[in-house]
This record gives structure tokens, sequence and C-alpha cells, in this order.
């Protein structure tokens, strides 16, 4: 992961296919955003209101490490995730901003991405970082049954956000393979 084109690589398994964020992206994954519950637990729960996922899309344009999710049976876009704080003195990297249709909730999909993604993590750095908010219970479930385990809590602040509190979590290479 010298370069920031390796945290955009072309990801795929049985299930789903990850593939580069691109600015044309933005009026189909503003329709799966735009569910208010998708954001419920978010510590940004207005992030459904155009404007305001304007500066998430962005953020995430600017990452240059975020992906559209894609299901592989119906060829229709679920979500999206990103890469993003590399650091190559830690050798580590954070995997976040994941979101998806409430249609794939309680599947077998958010693990299938975070598999595909720690995987390639994997072949570079030695540990991988989730920020969660204090209050996202549902993400934070789903990251410890891969594994991850809480670190630290601090406020974070997202891109053109204000600061909220977020639970931190580590995933090892050690652990994950």
């Amino acid at each position: 992961m010298a370069e920031s084109s390796d945290l955009q690589p072309l990801l795929s398994d049985e299930l789903i296919t990850l593939r580069p964020l691109k600015s044309e992206d933005f009026e189909i994954l503003y329709a799966l955003a735009s569910d208010p519950l998708i954001w419920e637990q978010h510590p940004n729960k207005n992030r459904f209101q155009r404007d305001v996922f304007q500066n998430f899309f962005n953020g995430a344009m600017e990452s240059n490490g975020a992906f559209i999710v894609f299901s592989n049976r119906t060829g229709e876009p679920i979500g999206s995730s990103r890469f993003c704080g590399f650091d190559p003195d830690k050798k580590s990297i954070e995997v976040g901003y994941t979101f998806l249709a409430r249609a794939y909730w309680g599947t077998t999909y958010n693990r299938s991405l975070k598999t595909l993604m720690l995987d390639y993590a994997f072949r570079f750095v030695e540990r991988v970082e989730f920020h969660i908010g204090a209050v996202n219970i549902r993400s934070q479930k789903a990251i410890e049954k891969l594994g991850a385990i809480k670190i630290d809590e601090f406020e974070v602040a997202y891109y053109g956000e204000p600061a909220k509190l977020n639970f931190i979590y580590e995933m090892s290479r050690e652990n994950w393979l």
C-alpha cells in the first residue's frame, strides 16, 4: 500500500463486488443513504439528508480509498465502505464509513465486505482499526463478531462534521489469520 491507488483495488467474492467509488456514483449511493433508519445509531443521524450526505460523499471521494458495494446476485448497489488513515510507519489502516441498505442487515453481506477488505489490508499492514460511534451498538456487535477488540475511546471529527465520541476497535493480522 505504498500508493493511494493501492487503497482501491477491485475486490469480489461470491456475494459482492467492491469497486472504487466514482463521482458519478453520487445519485445511486444517495438513493440508498436517504433511508433515515440507516443512520439511526450513527453519530450523525442527519446523513440521510442530501446536503449532509453530499459532505460524506465528498469526504469519501477525497479519501482515495472509498468503494461502492454491489450485490453479485442482483447487480444492484447495496452500500459503501472505505480504507483511510493508512500509516506505513505503524503498519496500520482504518476500515470504516461503512453502510449497507437495510435489506442486507442481519445477513452475511457485512461479514463478506469486511472479509474482503481485511484479507486485502493484511497483505500490507499488521493491524486494522475501526472507529465506531459510541451509540452505534449494531456496528459494535458486528465488528466484535469478527474478532475485533475495543482498544480506546475518543472524539473523532468526521470530514466536515463536529467531533463525536467513538470507540476504537482493532484487528491484528495475527488474530485475523
